[in-house]
């Protein structure tokens, strides 16, 4: 019997994959579609087969796997929020995880899914109910339309399916990722290229760097998966953030504290490191106006009813951590 793991080789795909393995599980079908150095976040894992969506696709459509899947752990996605292509965007956001689903249901598998809190957009709410969802780019329009199916579709589930609402994550093996990874790697590599850290100026009626998002490290959104996956009479759709939002300050000020003790000195507070030059502000970018979350914060409220009852990491606790291992690379 085989887990298998979409988008397996991008950020949090390779996390799970790397957890199953420290659990003993070995037989992992691992789908992707490698490009530039993925295949790096794979290099100390454990898989038994390696696929791309198409031939993945097909294979569960010929029956080859029938009867030989345990679950199907769903991260495969289009995640570039300012993509534009419409058509390329649902048809690997949309139409490939109701494949899924369709398969799912029929061979009674398990469904663990990567949804996420885009689908919020500009709203406060943050509540995994249709009154707060508002999505303000395609990507999260993407994940609503199969949010939405998914709904539709309760009665027809056979076995387990767990949509999950990721909230800011961050976390190893996501350099890949590029300008859409996570602040805290992005606030990491300018202090360790050039002493400072850029954040935007203030905008939605947040001062400078005062914008504020939920930020949830990968280690705790791998335990959220692995907690549904040893429950699985346990379905819904459920938020993963810390249910604390902080700002883009608390972060560059975690990261460069934790350069700075990497280096032998003491820690700052947001105004020293202003003073010293060490963060500064940015005008906010035209092209994300109207287009960008100001504030998120994960409503825990469901997720704490479906029994998860393990406390997530702070900013100053996961990006510290997450520093440290950064710097021992």
């Amino acid at each position: 019997m085989y887990y298998v793991v979409t988008g397996a080789a991008g950020f949090i795909g390779s996390n799970l994959v790397r957890a199953l393995n420290a659990r003993g599980e070995l037989d992992i079908i691992a789908v992707d579609d490698l490009g530039s150095d993925k295949f790096r976040n794979l290099v100390d894992c454990e898989i038994a087969d390696l696929m791309d969506k198409d031939a993945f696709l097909r294979e569960l459509k010929d029956g080859t796997f029938d009867g030989a899947i345990d679950a199907i752990l769903h991260q495969g996605a289009c995640s570039d929020t300012t993509v534009t292509d419409g058509g390329y965007v649902m048809e690997n956001n949309y139409r490939y995880s109701l494949a899924l689903h369709e398969y799912c249901c029929n061979e009674e598998v398990p469904l663990i899914y990567a949804s996420s809190a885009a689908v919020y957009g500009a709203l406060t709410g943050f509540r995994e109910t249709s009154e707060f969802e508002a999505p303000l780019n395609l990507y999260g329009y993407s994940k609503l339309l199969f949010d939405r199916a998914v709904r539709r579709r309760w009665s027809a589930n056979t076995a387990q399916v767990v949509g999950l609402r990721y909230f800011n994550v961050y976390g190893p093996r996501e350099t890949h990722k590029g300008r859409m990874a996570s602040v805290a790697l992005h606030f990491f590599d300018q202090y360790r290229s050039s002493g400072k850290v850029r954040l935007f100026e203030g905008s939605g009626g947040y001062g400078n760097g005062e914008q504020r998002r939920d930020f949830v490290s990968v280690e705790d959104v791998v335990k959220v998966n692995l907690y549904f996956l040893d429950h699985p009479q346990r379905s819904g759709i459920f938020n993963v953030g810390t249910g604390a939002a902080q700002s883009f300050n608390d972060v560059a000020v975690a990261v460069a504290n934790a350069c700075r003790r990497a280096d032998g000195h003491p820690p700052l507070d947001l105004r020293s490191l202003q003073e010293q030059g060490a963060i500064e502000y940015i005008a906010f970018p035209s092209d994300l106006r109207g287009k960008y979350q100001s504030y998120t914060q994960a409503d825990l409220t469901a997720l704490r009813e479906g029994g998860y009852r393990e406390p997530f990491l702070t900013v100053e606790e996961g990006v510290a951590r997450y520093c440290a291992q950064l710097l021992a690379a």
